[in-house]
């Protein structure tokens, strides 16, 4: 899945990557087809992910994104900056406030570690909506 933009076809090399790099940002529109595809896609049928009068039920003003489609989402930020050579060894993250549809999920990142032994790079990340951070976590990659 790719959205906003369209994977680079580069693959970001070891040697181009310094500590306190800056990933390019991406914003994702918050959809309820995002929420509940995603939701269905992860075989999760948890009726706050895609019934608007069970999420209300809860307390939720509308169905809210689960974590499986975030870490999609990371993994679609990360692999955008990355490219398809990397590969992901550890994706780390927690989540924070709910996404809800009408809002933007906006993610930044940054290059916090490099070890030249094992060539990988650890990116710390934030996908950041109205009510403050979503999701906060770290990825360890290796890049060729």
């Amino acid at each position: 899945m790719t959205l906003g933009k369209t994977m680079q076809s580069k693959t970001m090399q070891f040697n181009e990557v310094q500590v306190g790099d800056k990933l390019p940002g991406l914003d994702i529109p918050i959809t309820v087809t995002l929420i509940s595809g995603g939701a269905i896609a992860t075989r999760d049928f948890f009726k706050g992910h895609h019934d608007k009068d069970a999420a209300i039920e809860l307390g939720s003003p509308h169905v809210f994104m689960n974590i499986l489609t975030t870490n999609g989402l990371v993994q679609n930020f990360i692999e955008q900056w990355s490219g398809p050579e990397s590969r992901f060894l550890d994706l780390d993250i927690k989540l924070g406030m709910p996404n809800y549809p009408g809002d933007t999920m906006k993610f930044k990142g940054e290059v916090i570690a490099k070890d030249e032994a094992t060539r990988t790079v650890d990116v710390g990340l934030a996908g950041i909506n109205q009510y403050g951070p979503h999701v906060t976590g770290t990825v360890r990659l290796v890049l060729p």
